[in-house]
């Protein structure tokens, strides 16, 4: 736990920012794995990845081409120039976004196994040193982490509505129950998150295997069909529907744009699977797949026009158009499991970082650090998709809202990384210049073109951003103010436990345990029971813990005892270390370390717990406008309650500090 402000314990801190991970896999620390075991883990992680990972890209092809040729009535035609065109733009948006930049640039840049636009943030903090480019950097992850919480609000209503919509393809009567179906299916979704990421991945990713094997065989008749849609891979076809259209391709980018969403989805879950087994699933079946798959919709509408209403549905047979909208179903829920497990990763990076209070985060694998489950950002998720999916009603309707947030994001990650390369791997300039401006000229493409999205619709993801960017940096001004002031009520360790030696206070019998992040400062509840009190336990005992982004940390490697000055006054320091799979369970440390020094001979079961709470009110000090004051306590009244993440007995657990006007 980060140095919070709110009126909570500062019991723990974080190892956010440790050394970099592993390339291929963000658990493997300090263990020797046989190859064989070690090639089934990696397939099993390529497996629970396409069930992730690859949702939301994955089932782009619903509604990616279904929304150009829909696009000012059909302003698009379907004959040969404009088709090729289109199928061009879709597959080296592909290539050069996500095959390149993403897969193989991006996902090199991992902060201890951790992807997303928050990761790179914390890598650019790290060592672009002082000054503005920190600041900078931390500003861009913050918009970026707000862009893609937007994302992540609109993916699973447009993904499971455009699923389900295919019913009225199949038949037409039903069209009224397609919004009744899409809520259930997204209550159902949001309610098995807490199963965790591994659980819920061991169930999709076979269900995506088939997904991406069905756009590979409903694609590929049409492309043997037609073969000369295969001319749609040369980009010269790109500059040919530029130059005939130019405004009319300008446009048709804010629709080309549905068949990359996911990508940034793809970065910021890399901490659930790992570099390698993400890369493996997509350029072994993701790739491939969809790109016969756009292939084979374009020979489609090439054959008949007619088929532009609904591209996708209607590349089956007609028999099998149930069980297509059944598997599609199945792989938009999964589609939106990609965002939502990535909003889980970077809601907890922010905590790291200092832009969001503590989070209750709940690790569902022994083995992936990056496997959790964020109930506040679930069901936070869970009410705005629901809203989102009442007020629209529409697949196509919701498609005026997709994209600005996405391009958004992807120019964000492009200016991050490019901070990391020249920072941390100290990057050539030429090399800089390259890479900026050929991501840089697509992505600003894209961007332009949904911005004209705005007044339509593309308002909706750019406020929610504003909201959250709000949201994070309140928290992080409250945060730094409030801190500085708590440290000046602490005041250093080392000159109050002089301070303790001269008065030779009264000593009463027991046991005091106070949780607190550093041996630098007083706990707050140590401090006020001296002063008010006038009194000492015989044995008071300082417990800082500290989070390790490993699974488990061994009983003999998990406590240091730190020596003080004055240690016959009966005051002790210790520094826990935890996994992020060990429950933080001080009263269990306590009984672990009673014996491993001459001062730590005491009984743990009836010990007292003493946590340090600083109460924030709103006042008259400079620093933040009055509304952001509210906004700032009203976040630190409802963050994680740290007596319960570390196990403390109410019975014997004491709250204690101070007041502070904000």
């Amino acid at each position: 736990m980060t140095d919070n402000t709110e009126t909570c314990v500062e019991g723990s801190t974080t190892a956010a920012e440790g050394p970099d991970s592993e390339p291929d896999a963000p658990n493997a620390r300090g263990s020797a794995t046989h190859p064989s075991a070690r090639s089934a883990s990696v397939f099993g992680l390529a497996l629970g990845a396409l069930g992730v990972v690859f949702g939301d890209i994955g089932t782009s092809p619903l509604y990616a081409m279904q929304t150009v040729f829909s696009l000012d009535g059909g302003t698009i035609k379907p004959n040969s120039g404009d088709v090729y065109g289109i199928i061009s733009l879709v597959f080296w948006s592909i290539t050069i976004v996500v095959s390149i930049k993403y897969v193989a640039f991006v996902m090199r840049a991992d902060n201890d196994g951790e992807g997303g636009v928050m990761a790179l943030a914390a890598l650019a903090r790290r060592f672009a040193g002082d000054g503005r480019l920190v600041g900078f950097s931390l500003l861009l992850g913050v918009f970026g982490a707000s862009l893609f919480f937007g994302d992540s609000v609109i993916t699973p209503a447009i993904s499971v509505l455009s699923a389900v919509e295919g019913l009225e393809v199949a038949s037409p009567g039903l069209a009224d129950a397609v919004v009744p179906i899409a809520l259930v299916i997204i209550v159902v979704l949001f309610v098995v998150q807490r199963f965790g990421t591994h659980t819920v991945g061991r169930f999709f990713g076979p269900v995506m295997l088939l997904w991406f094997l069905v756009l590979a065989v409903t694609g590929l008749p049409h492309v043997i069909a037609n073969p000369a849609i295969l001319r749609a891979l040369s980009p010269t076809y790109i500059g040919a529907f530029v130059a005939d259209h130019p405004f009319l391709a300008f446009i048709a980018l804010g629709a080309v744009v549905l068949s990359i969403t996911g990508a940034e989805a793809l970065y910021a879950d890399m901490g659930h699977f790992g570099r390698a087994p993400i890369r493996r699933s997509w350029f072994v079946v993701v790739f491939p797949c969809l790109t016969v798959n756009y292939l084979g919709q374009g020979a489609m509408v090439l054959d008949d026009a007619h088929t532009i209403s609904n591209p996708f549905f209607l590349l089956g047979p007609s028999w099998a158009r149930i069980p297509l909208v059944v598997l599609a179903t199945l792989a938009t829920v999964i589609a939106s499991q990609a965002v939502i497990s990535g909003a889980f990763s970077i809601a907890r990076q922010a905590v790291r970082l200092g832009f969001l209070p503590n989070l209750t985060v709940r690790h569902t694998s022994t083995r992936e650090s990056g496997q959790i489950y964020v109930p506040a950002i679930n069901w936070l998720l869970f009410a705005s998709v629901l809203t989102l999916v009442v007020a629209f009603e529409s697949s196509q309707r919701l498609a005026t809202l997709y994209g600005f947030a996405v391009t958004g994001t992807f120019l964000i990650d492009t200016t991050l990384f490019l901070v990391v390369a020249a920072t941390m791997w100290r990057w050539a300039r030429w090399k800089l210049v390259t890479v900026g401006v050929v991501f840089g000229v697509v992505e600003l493409a894209y961007f332009g073109a949904n911005a004209t999205k705005i007044l339509s619709g593309g308002w909706l993801p750019l406020l929610i951003a504003a909201v959250i960017s709000t949201v994070m940096t309140t928290w992080q001004a409250g945060r730094r103010i409030v801190t500085d002031r708590r440290r000046e009520l602490e005041g250093p360790l080392q000159a109050f436990v002089d301070e303790l030696h001269e008065k030779q206070l009264h000593r009463v019998p027991g046991t005091a345990v106070f949780p607190h992040p550093t041996k630098e400062t007083t706990p707050l509840a140590l401090r006020q029971n001296v002063e008010f009190n006038q009194v000492l336990h015989d044995t008071v005992i300082l417990v800082s813990v500290r989070s390790e982004n490993v699974p488990y940390i061994s009983p003999d490697e998990r406590i240091t005892v730190d020596p003080l000055v004055h240690q016959d006054d009966g005051i002790t320091h210790i520094d826990v270390r935890f996994g992020f799979q060990d429950d933080q369970d001080i009263p269990e440390m306590l009984r672990q370390a009673v014996g491993m020094t001459d001062e730590l001979d005491f009984d743990p079961e009836t010990a007292s717990y003493f946590l340090s709470r600083l109460s924030i009110e709103r006042g008259e000090a400079d620093g933040l406008a009055t509304w952001r004051k509210r906004l700032f306590i009203g976040l630190a009244h409802n963050a994680a309650n740290p007596a319960m993440n570390f196990g403390l007995p109410i019975d014997r657990t004491t709250v204690m500090g101070a007041h502070l006007d904000l």
